[in-house]
């Protein structure tokens, strides 16, 4: 038993541990695509999808936002109106104006211009806040803090494997426009001074691969999604 009811040409496996670790591991292996590794702890629910590129690297990483945009579609759907979901460029998740979890990404490899054999976005989203003091964290936050204690953990990763897949559709038949369309009504800091890879500038929206334009006093920066790739764990 899987534990999760996935839509077709998806599948779930349970992590025994990380379930980024497991996941990357599992592509390396060469599973198919479309596996979600998933666990869920009292304080946390966990995910990584593995995804087979048909395209180079740098086109592949839309992924990464794509599935921001999934998280949120889902959550808006099962969380009470007035939780408000928006997504940082580099992957954080923020639930009412605080950090509440992230996405991350790992590839076969780090050229921007090849096809890799495997990509996967990994989700990690609390639901129990961090210990300490409430007041000793104001910029972070749970979901249990935010109204959605009575969202099941299990059916948020279920709609976030409903929403993402649509989102690949769309992807797929329309291009990144529509993507970008919605994820930018998303998107955290805009038009805010913000620090990207080192860089300090005036964060002015991505270019049509969702690389990030950051104007400083000097340039505007493109930094590209392929920046945000870390190890396989």
């Amino acid at each position: 038993m899987s534990g999760l009811t996935l839509p077709p040409l998806m599948s779930a496996e349970p992590a025994i541990g990380n379930p980024a670790e497991q996941a990357c591991l599992r592509a390396m292996q060469g599973c198919d695509a479309g596996l979600m590794c998933w666990r869920v702890t009292p304080d946390a629910v966990e995910a990584a999808l593995v995804f087979a590129p048909e395209v180079p690297l740098a086109q592949a990483m839309v992924m990464h936002p794509l599935c921001g945009v999934g998280f949120q579609n889902a959550l808006g759907a099962l969380a009470p109106p007035e939780v408000a979901v928006h997504l940082g460029w580099d992957g954080t998740i923020y639930v009412n104006g605080a950090r509440c979890g992230a996405l991350r990404a790992f590839a076969e490899g780090r050229d921007p211009d090849a096809q890799p054999d495997w990509l996967v976005i990994a989700l990690s989203v609390r639901l129990l806040p961090p210990p300490g003091t409430p007041g000793d964290r104001p910029d972070e936050t749970a979901l249990s803090e935010e109204g959605c204690v009575d969202v099941p953990p299990t059916g948020l990763l279920e709609a976030w494997a409903r929403h993402t897949l649509n989102w690949i559709g769309r992807w797929e038949a329309e291009g990144n426009k529509p993507l970008h369309q919605e994820w930018r009504g998303l998107a955290r800091d805009m038009g805010e001074v913000i620090t990207q890879n080192g860089l300090t500038g005036t964060f002015l929206g991505t270019d049509e691969g969702f690389g990030m334009l950051l104007r400083d006093d000097e340039t505007t920066h493109l930094i590209p999604l392929t920046t945000l790739l870390e190890d396989a764990p």
